[in-house]
């Protein structure tokens, strides 16, 4: 099964508010807005190194209540725009899930012009391990990384903090081609931290 990093996820209360916040943290401008209907969310993308994109995401108040939860717990989401989810791109999504902790999700087959893709999204909107475990997602189209715009952005390290930092490790055993850049570490409170290359310089998301 091969995998990468596919996107790194910023919620956001609303969604101007998130994209204003990650555009001036780091000093570039993120794409025009999309929709999912299925999810009752809107968002705002931006290319980065290796195929991978960075996304602010907000639930859309235009948009009607779904009858599930929305994913990335984004129903439950309160306070600023922080690093909440990341996201895994893998070949063999069954495959994928075979291998998983108990909670990753079920396979919902989504659509948005050009692009399809089929993503695990957790029965309750909460990945495991409080968040720190990835989405995983297979493309069944064009990746929309390369039409982003591109302003240079590169993950430097991902640093995953958890209580249960051991567990956290063995669960994402599995994935590891996609953990190059991967840092996981103990702590009492479960948090994502993102160290970015910028056109300004190395900064931090969390």
């Amino acid at each position: 099964m091969h995998c990468a990093l596919d996107h790194l996820v910023i919620s956001a209360g609303n969604l101007e508010t998130g994209r204003d916040w990650a555009q001036n943290l780091l000093d570039i401008a993120f794409g025009a807005r999309g929709e999912h209907a299925h999810m009752g969310t809107h968002n705002h993308l931006t290319g980065m190194d290796r195929g991978a994109y960075l996304e602010v995401i907000a639930i859309d108040p235009e948009a009607a209540q779904p009858a599930h939860p929305r994913w990335f717990d984004l129903d439950n989401f309160s306070g600023g725009p922080r690093l909440s989810n990341w996201v895994i791109n893998v070949d063999d999504l069954d495959a994928a899930l075979a291998v998983a902790p108990l909670g990753v999700g079920r396979v919902v087959a989504f659509e948005r012009g050009v692009y399809r893709w089929k993503m695990a999204v957790p029965e309750s909107g909460v990945l495991p391990f409080d968040g720190c475990f990835p989405a995983l997602i297979e493309w069944q189209s064009e990746h929309p990384a390369p039409a982003l715009p591109n302003h240079g952005l590169a993950l430097r390290r991902l640093k995953l903090s958890h209580p249960n930092a051991e567990a956290l490790t063995t669960a994402l055993e599995p994935f590891g081609e996609a953990m190059e850049n991967v840092r996981i570490v103990p702590a009492r409170v479960p948090s994502l931290h993102a160290e970015i290359g910028t056109p300004s310089g190395e900064i931090w998301i969390t």
